[in-house]
């Protein structure tokens, strides 16, 4: 993972940037979260610099250009502040800290984006597809995802379940068995007893997709994985631009397996949806 002290390397540096950059340099301080999620021509225009000079000034901060430099501010960013966010300062305003959490997860959503394989995401859909039984298991965070799987998933025509419980994981994945598949989402991916469950699962037959860190021992164990490599520090900080990837991927993967399900499907899927109306008041106009 980046560093997250660029921020404090722009400020050091500050007195060597000619004036054209230190422009550049003083919009991306002022609100870090929403640079982020600037296009190269609106940070130009907020400095009142041209495009090349935002150019020059991402080089001088070892980026390749512009959206480079971006990923590399998003990665510092999302370092974070124990247990708030991050580059939340002491004294920040609702208006900074709302900005800064929103710039933040833009900026790593989109990351995930460009980094998602949609080859993988195909195969992963094919495997969910095919699911005689599917398992979502999570812990914590992660465990909060697993439940809205569960909630997406369940309009399949599958048994479909979600455990936040070590030891009900346990217990599942010792009863699993080919036909089964099993979706572990975790973010560190180091979690000891998820690895060890993802290896009793295939070891029983069932099929183990992972949402985790593609160099973990849990994807080790999993038969294919969604990689997720947020820049964010859940050793020290409290996950949060890592739990709207996994939620984001979650989204991505029930929309594969509705899409796969083709047209004939979609009469079922409403017939649920319907069910809704009569427990909701009319919308306001």
């Amino acid at each position: 993972m980046v560093s997250h002290d660029l921020l404090d390397r722009i400020r050091h540096r500050l007195d060597e940037l000619n004036r054209s950059e230190r422009k550049v340099a003083d919009v991306i301080l002022a609100d870090p979260g929403a640079a982020t999620s600037m296009s190269i021509a609106s940070l130009a225009h907020a400095a009142s610099v041209s495009e090349p000079t935002v150019n020059r000034f991402c080089r001088s901060f070892d980026a390749k250009g512009y959206p480079d430099f971006k990923i590399k501010l998003a990665q510092s960013l999302a370092g974070g502040t124990p247990y708030v966010s991050q580059a939340v300062e002491p004294g920040d305003s609702a208006e900074g800290y709302t900005s800064k959490i929103f710039g933040a997860t833009i900026a790593a959503l989109d990351l995930a984006r460009r980094e998602t394989d949609s080859a993988r995401v195909e195969r992963v859909v094919d495997y969910l597809s095919q699911a005689k039984q599917l398992h979502f298991f999570g812990l914590g965070a992660s465990g909060a995802v697993a439940q809205d799987a569960q909630h997406k998933f369940f309009r399949f025509n599958i048994p479909v379940s979600a455990y936040i419980d070590v030891l009900m994981q346990r217990m599942v994945a010792a009863a699993c068995h080919t036909g089964d598949v099993v979706v572990v989402l975790s973010y560190t991916g180091r979690t000891r007893e998820l690895v060890d469950i993802a290896a009793q699962a295939r070891a029983n037959g069932a099929i183990v997709l992972g949402i985790t860190d593609p160099n973990s021992p849990l994807a080790d164990q999993c038969t294919e994985i969604l990689a997720v490599s947020a820049p964010e520090d859940t050793e020290h900080y409290m996950p949060m631009t890592s739990r709207m990837i996994q939620l984001a991927l979650i989204d991505v993967l029930a929309t594969g397996v509705t899409l796969r399900r083709g047209e004939d499907f979609l009469p079922h899927l409403k017939k649920i949806k319907d069910s809704l109306k009569e427990t909701r008041y009319p919308a306001s106009r």
